[in-house]
């Protein structure tokens, strides 16, 4: 777990949460990948964020938490798509600049976890960190 300095942000997450192990895992082990910790909540990134977990919507003025949620960006058309989903939902900051949130839970397609992860990865990572997750994919 990244060090935690004094923030203006209360932690909003729980360490132990094995929803957040697996996104976790599967955000780390992307090229390059760390993580820190923004709004009090967990940020996957290489120069910029490519995930967070744990967003928020506003309902009615009040800040609505999907604490236990994957936030993405992916592109355009996926996001379009994913927002047909039940699941799925525009965070509070973050939506108008395209990104998207999913909630998970115990039934979690990890597969389209770690794909939806990836999408937003190759949208924020250099050239040459996408050129290395492309290598290591090969040799897969």
């Amino acid at each position: 777990m990244p060090t935690v300095e004094r923030m203006a942000h209360p932690l909003m997450f729980d360490d132990d949460d094995p929803l957040l192990a697996r996104v976790r895992g599967l955000a780390l082990a992307l090229p390059g990948s760390d993580e820190k910790f923004s709004h009090g909540h967990p940020a996957f990134f290489t120069t910029k964020v490519f995930a967070y977990y744990g967003g928020s919507i506003k309902v009615d003025g009040q800040y609505e938490q999907h604490g236990t949620s994957l936030v993405v960006q992916p592109d355009e058309e996926e996001a379009r798509a994913l927002l047909q989903d039940p699941r799925c939902y525009r965070p509070a900051y973050l939506g108008p600049s395209g990104w998207v949130g999913l909630d998970l839970d115990d039934g979690t397609d990890w597969d389209e976890v770690a794909e939806l992860l990836e999408i937003s990865y190759r949208r924020t990572a250099g050239t040459r960190l996408v050129t290395r997750l492309d290598a290591e994919r090969g040799a897969d």
